[in-house]
């Protein structure tokens, strides 16, 4: 008898213990899921800015028509890509490297404004760069968030004892948002003249 409930006991831990680690696991899937949803969310915001960035800078700046061009394309390729609510890995690297090509675009169009002083000046201009520069952040903090989440889930997918229900629960590794390798490059500045 002391033996049959010994046996439940341990029988009732291990249960116990599968259940906490698959808890575990999807609490740790969501995390991921949800750090990327922030992403997502900023993207939006950003694509939401840019026509008002591109409308104000078209007055002042006829001549730099491919500059606002090539932001406008990005914004809208953005904009398909961000349309599947679950998107895969594959699709987010997409995401990020068009992200990545906004950034850049985006930072020819502030330098625009070192070359027209009126474009400068202008308040709706300077209150554009700003939410711009503020969303920026907020993208390279919820990457930093993302790529958390993902060190956090992949570890427990990688952990023993909990890599095997993983393993029986089909949880699939997620992959790192990646630095594009020109921005890891030390930029070169000089003070000759």
């Amino acid at each position: 008898m002391t033996g049959m409930l010994i046996g439940l006991a341990v029988i009732a831990v291990i249960i116990i213990a599968v259940v906490v680690m698959y808890n575990g696991l999807i609490k740790a899937r969501t995390y991921t899921e949800e750090s990327w949803s922030q992403i997502d969310v900023q993207l939006k915001r950003r694509n939401d800015l840019i026509p008002n960035l591109v409308n104000t800078v078209k007055g002042y700046a006829t001549h730099e028509k491919e500059t606002l061009s090539r932001v406008v394309q990005l914004r809208n390729q953005l904009v398909d890509q961000t349309s599947n609510p679950n998107p895969t890995t594959d699709q987010r690297e997409k995401m990020m490297e068009t992200s990545n090509q906004i950034t850049d675009s985006l930072k020819s169009i502030f330098a625009l404004s070192e070359n027209y002083p009126d474009l400068k000046a202008n308040q709706e201009f300077t209150k554009l760069m700003e939410e711009l520069t503020n969303t920026e952040n907020k993208i390279a903090y919820s990457r930093q968030l993302f790529n958390s989440s993902v060190a956090s889930y992949n570890i427990k997918l990688q952990s023993f004892p909990s890599n095997l229900i993983a393993k029986m629960g089909n949880f699939q590794q997620v992959n790192y948002l990646q630095v594009p390798e020109e921005e890891t490059k030390a930029p070169s500045v000089s003070f000759d003249k």
